[in-house]
């Protein structure tokens, strides 16, 4: 392996006894750029082109009071695969907020657990006071990496292959974007909403494949609302109202408390992909709470949606957690909220929602083949989290025509990333490919990346790559193939 060390920032910040600041959530400082990678097992293979980009959380300066993993500085990781060779690299996104805190040397921003009045400086997002650290999710679209944050923040760009910094999207608007914006990878439209504590509370907007804003419209809702993930298909966008939201006499005197209303319905609004707010359809359906979808399709009269629906959106206490933390710990752990794969299906004749959950097993943080996305599709992969703790140790391959699944889990002391699927390269079948995923081994102190056959899904991986250091925790990622970003629906615009 060859590595150039390009930056590494001072290490200021004491762990504690904070689980979210050490072990597979240990902060890293170093950005590197390597090549010629070691492959430690197998073979890498050959028909596999393309990247994996994942955003991870690593705060830079402690935090003003209690820190949350959300909090934390958006960091891009990227493994860039073509003719069975790997390379990588990191960057710190290099947003407005770190950059004056980098200058400042101190941390500016409260966060997520802490008094926005805290703040010295005036924040971004939802919430108003914290910063954006653009440290949620990222996708590929018009060519550029596009990095979001988890409460609506302005957007970075980078380049996928060289992580070159481009700004924010001069599109972005005045409410920002919500964590999760969709690519639909056959027409290069990007689909994204927005939320705010200001009428009409929500935004929705495309951007079309020449990175133009074509379409930006106000989507009506009754007050402030945390909506975090949306869907679409060939013909509409679904946005969502869950019972799930800021307290509004709490929100009234300036604190950001959440309370789940259980009496009130779940409700989706279906939208043309290009409608007004006059053309939206609510639908209600059982209460809950949705951190994430995986696909949507249209079905005859029927949309059908699929994605996790939370038991408990607002979960008792952990037991055992570090005094401060036990309201955190909860809304990070998937058993407490008790998170199963679900399909509704709205009929768009009869008015009526329809529901059923597809799996007993407690799952979130799903994928599937980007090339059905908006299309009848038949598998799904999962990721399976450790009880406890934010970290993942396995993954489920669902075959959601017949029901069948497939489970496999890591050794001990291994910590898997939310996994995209890499199609191969002239695939022929839905399931023609790879899950991509970086390894955090706390047993050697460092990080790889794992290929996972998923026509071969139950052998586990096919190759184990080493990296240069041991990757810090994160949330999402994303693949972009090879060929859409050099000549295809991912390209830059010409």
């Amino acid at each position: 392996m060859t590595t150039e060390i390009v930056r590494v920032l001072p290490d200021v910040i004491d762990a504690g006894d904070h689980p979210y600041l050490q072990d597979a959530w240990t902060p890293l400082l170093e950005e590197v750029n390597a090549t010629e990678l070691r492959v430690i097992e197998g073979t890498v293979p050959t028909d596999i082109d393309g990247v994996y980009l994942r955003n991870t959380q690593n705060p830079v300066f402690p935090a003003l009071g209690r820190y949350h993993p959300f909090d934390g500085d958006g960091m891009l990781h990227m493994a860039a695969f073509r003719d069975g060779k790997v390379e990588y690299r990191n960057r710190f996104i290099a947003t407005k907020g770190l950059s004056a805190e980098l200058e400042r040397g101190e941390r500016l921003w409260a966060g997520l657990m802490e008094d926005p009045a805290l703040s010295t400086r005036p924040g971004w997002g939802a919430h108003g006071g914290i910063k954006d650290a653009s440290s949620t999710d990222v996708v590929v679209h018009a060519g550029q990496a596009l990095t979001t944050y988890y409460q609506c923040g302005e957007g970075y760009r980078l380049d996928p292959q060289t992580l070159e910094q481009n700004g924010i999207p001069p599109w972005s608007p005045l409410d920002g974007i919500s964590a999760h914006c969709k690519v639909d990878e056959e027409s290069g439209e990007l689909l994204f909403f927005n939320y705010s504590k200001h009428a009409p509370y929500m935004h929705y907007g495309v951007v079309d494949r020449n990175d133009r804003l074509v379409h930006y419209v106000p989507v009506p809702l009754p007050g402030p609302r945390l909506p975090h993930d949306m869907a679409f298909t060939e013909n509409f966008a679904i946005l969502n109202d869950f019972p799930l939201f800021w307290d509004p006499e709490l929100l009234a005197q300036g604190k950001h408390v959440v309370r789940f209303h259980r009496d009130m319905p779940s409700r989706f609004a279906i939208i043309p992909r290009r409608g007004n707010p006059e053309d939206i359809r609510w639908f209600e359906a059982d209460p809950t709470f949705v951190l994430h979808f995986l696909n949507a399709y249209e079905d005859g009269d029927e949309i059908v949606l699929d994605g996790y629906f939370q038991d408990e959106p607002m979960p008792r206490n952990f037991e055992g957690a570090p005094a401060g933390y036990e309201r955190m710990m909860s809304y990070l752990d998937q058993y407490k909220m008790g998170t199963h794969l679900h399909r509704w299906r709205f009929n768009l004749v009869t008015g009526k929602t329809t529901e059923q959950r597809m799996d007993d097993r407690v799952l979130e943080f799903g994928m599937f083949n980007q090339r059905y996305a908006s299309k009848p599709y038949r598998y799904a992969y999962s990721a399976v989290q450790v009880p406890g703790i934010f970290l993942f140790n396995g993954y489920v391959k669902h075959d959601l025509v017949t029901g069948e699944s497939w489970q496999i889990g890591l050794p001990e002391g291994q910590f898997a990333s939310e996994a995209p699927f890499a199609p191969r390269i002239n695939a022929k079948d839905e399931d023609d490919g790879y899950l991509v995923s970086f390894i955090t081994n706390e047993n050697t102190q460092r990080s790889e990346i794992v290929l996972i056959d998923c026509k071969r899904f139950a052998d586990g991986p096919v190759c184990r790559i080493e990296l240069p250091h041991k990757l810090c925790s994160g949330t999402h990622s994303c693949w972009a193939n090879g060929g859409d970003l050099r000549d295809g629906p991912l390209a830059a615009p010409r």
